[in-house]
């Protein structure tokens, strides 16, 4: 069975740099003329037909602000500014972990879409050659919303929008009906819970994006996540550390935490801070994690050999939007790339 993965996402039509960095190449720049909202229609006037099939053509060609006026119809003209601001900041980075980065250092204007996706095709280069299936489901997290249940201290992600594709089509209502129909035969649903002794199943269907995840703390998928963190860090920084799932946090050696989502932020600094957290906004919480930097010296000296705590929660209508950019802007690093 192939373990290539996300075909669809674009990385094959990248270059890498000597330093294993992704490189943005016309084909690349090519794939974003050609999505839908560039799509000609009939209504398209001569103009907009004339810049479409040159930008295919040369992707990197120079658009100046009287041509995109010149576009009859205003839905288009504003679709093209800002897919050619995107190219703009693509084409400048010189790299496309550069420009992700930029994106949240320099608080640069990109449509949350194409941040997601850049999230997606950096994860591919950095999965490239792994065989386990848990670890590539678990980078899903990075880039896609998860449905969140939890039910007698099972925690299960599932694929928002599949799970509204289900609810819609199959009238199953929540994530906690869906999955309980997995406890029959899982043909109902149509979604698995990929484990260990299936994990490869997960490159047969890596796009269908409907495989639930278990994320016990300790178990098979929630070590698989914090082996994708570990790498998502390595790749940014440089730095190798040791991830690890954990039940809670041990009040002595509390010095630094970082959220992995809006949630979690506000939730590990209100308690850090002495605040207080009723009980059912505490019960959110689906993950945390203690970080270890295998070289101490990587990490701030008042860190002073201490871990950092990683924390993942849900919003209350269960949804769980991670945030990967938190760990290249908060982690306590003594040097950034």
């Amino acid at each position: 069975m192939s373990t290539d993965l996300w075909p669809s996402c674009g990385y094959h039509l990248l270059r890498r740099s000597d330093d294993g960095r992704l490189v943005v190449t016309d084909d690349y720049l090519r794939r974003y003329f050609a999505r839908p909202e560039l799509e000609l229609v009939a209504e398209s006037c001569a103009a907009e037909h004339a810049l479409h099939h040159r930008l295919l053509d040369e992707p990197r060609a120079e658009v100046t602000e009287a041509q995109i006026g010149a576009l009859a119809d205003e839905d288009a003209r504003e679709n093209y500014r800002v897919m050619l601001r995107f190219r703009a900041q693509l084409v400048a980075a010189p790299t496309l972990e550069a420009f992700y980065f930029d994106v949240f250092r320099r608080d640069v204007s990109v449509p949350p879409a194409f941040i997601h996706e850049t999230a997606q095709v950096i994860l591919r280069s950095v999965l490239e050659g792994v065989e386990d299936g848990l670890e590539a489901r678990a980078a899903e997290v990075f880039f896609r919303p998860q449905s969140v249940s939890v039910e007698g201290g099972a925690v299960m992600f599932a694929d928002q929008e599949t799970v509204r594709r289900f609810a819609t089509h199959s009238g199953l209502g929540d994530l906690g009906k869906l999955l309980r129909e997995l406890k029959a035969p899982l043909k109902s649903a149509e979604l698995d819970v990929l484990d260990r002794a299936s994990h490869r199943e997960y490159f047969a269907r890596d796009e269908a994006h409907d495989l639930v995840l278990s994320m016990k703390p300790g178990g098979d998928a929630s070590k698989a996540y914090a082996r994708v963190l570990e790498r998502w860090i390595a790749h940014f920084h440089g730095v190798e550390t040791s991830v690890e799932p954990i039940r809670e946090i041990p009040d002595d050696e509390w010095i630094w935490h970082v959220g992995l989502d809006a949630e979690a932020t506000g939730m590990l600094n209100d308690l850090y801070n002495g605040g207080e957290v009723d009980e059912e906004r505490m019960k959110r919480i689906v993950g945390l994690f203690r970080l270890g930097f295998r070289d101490a010296t990587a990490a701030l000296p008042e860190l002073a050999g201490a871990p950092v705590f990683l924390g993942l929660a849900m919003t209350p209508d269960a949804t769980l939007r991670m945030k990967p950019q938190n760990l290249l802007m908060n982690l306590p690093l003594a040097r950034r790339a």
